[in-house]
């Protein structure tokens, strides 16, 4: 018999209700039926079975899908493949785009254990997905830890699953649920092997009734399976693509008051952009006063006015009137200081 958890009386008041979970809520507890025996995942086909000590698990640098301490038996996928690996890390680049546009960190933790412990305080088994995301980080509370633990730590707002060669939903799927993840992406890449696998990506939304499919992320406003799957599988990001990431950055500022200007990277580069624009702005400008003034016959210098004090601030219609009605150069600077004096 496997070693009893540790359960939450008010998340487990929670988790009666039908509506979907609150991410907030990092203490849910995981249901107390068997999980899903290592055995029926390895007679999948898709997996390999090795041994993993418990003493090693915790230094073990290596990928696997499911480690069980009972047995001290970890399995991995047979095949592994780059194909398999890219989308995770597409999804970690496509959230940094809707980071700066909503103006506040999302970090990626990439296939980090998440455990659920023994009486004992040890892992009883541990889970690794393709990736995991976290909308605050500051949230996350895994700095100095080996794994999120179940219970313990907040809950990834999205786990992503790549489905290329194996049947996640058959399987690991089952374990999400059990122990509570809020939203679980499940991916069949375009090029995935599989026969008959149908490609494209599906939204599971925990409930209290387990996971429902969904067509929009709840995690992430408005972004649809199918929005999420072409952007982790076009060979390069597409301006309908971008257009997505904007418009999902975009709702989640509104949601939390921030937006481009609160990333250091994108204040920046929208600050540059300003001033090269008032400085075009500027030399345009500068181009009409000279010309009105060489066609009343005064001669000024190449870069005039762009050091008359003053000109930068004043209107078009103030350079344009002083250019008109002056004698000389020093004539338009006082006609532009007096017309900022009125």
């Amino acid at each position: 018999m496997s070693p009893r958890t540790t359960h939450h009386p008010k998340a487990a008041r929670a988790r009666r209700t039908a509506s979907p979970r609150s991410t907030a809520d990092k203490s849910r507890p995981f249901r107390s039926s068997p999980d899903p025996l290592l055995a029926e995942l390895h007679a999948d086909g898709a997996y390999r079975r090795f041994r993993l000590p418990a003493s090693e698990v915790r230094d073990y640098e290596g990928r696997y899908e499911v480690w069980d301490r009972a047995s001290e038996t970890a399995l991995m996928v047979r095949e592994p493949s780059p194909f398999h690996e890219l989308p995770s890390q597409v999804l970690a680049a496509l959230a940094e785009r809707i980071a700066e546009v909503r103006g506040k960190p999302i970090r990626c933790y990439g296939s980090m254990d998440m455990a659920v412990l023994g009486e004992d305080g040890r892992p009883r088994r541990i889970m690794q997905a393709d990736q995991s995301l976290y909308l605050h980080p500051e949230r996350a509370n895994l700095v100095g830890r080996s794994a999120m633990v179940v219970g313990d730590n907040h809950y990834p707002d999205v786990v992503l699953e790549v489905d290329r060669s194996t049947d996640v939903r058959r399987h690991k799927l089952k374990l999400y649920q059990d122990w509570g993840f809020p939203e679980v992406w499940v991916d069949v890449p375009d090029e995935a092997p599989r026969p008959r696998a149908r490609r494209g990506a599906t939204i599971y939304v925990l409930t209290g009734d387990g996971y429902a499919a969904v067509a929009e992320s709840q995690a992430m406003p408005s972004w649809s399976a199918a929005e999420i799957h072409t952007a982790l599988n076009e060979p390069r990001l597409s301006e309908a693509t971008v257009a997505v990431l904007e418009r999902i950055g975009a709702a989640l500022g509104q949601r939390e008051g921030t937006g481009p200007d609160d990333d250091p990277l994108l204040r920046s580069q929208r600050s540059r952009l300003r001033e090269e624009l008032l400085a075009e702005e500027l030399e345009r400008r500068a181009r009409f006063v000279r010309r009105l003034l060489q066609s009343r016959g005064i001669a000024v210098a190449g870069n005039f006015p762009l050091q008359v004090p003053g000109f930068a601030a004043a209107s078009v219609e103030a350079a344009a009137d002083a250019a008109l009605h002056c004698e000389d150069a020093a004539d338009f600077a006082a006609r532009l200081r007096l017309a900022a004096s009125a």
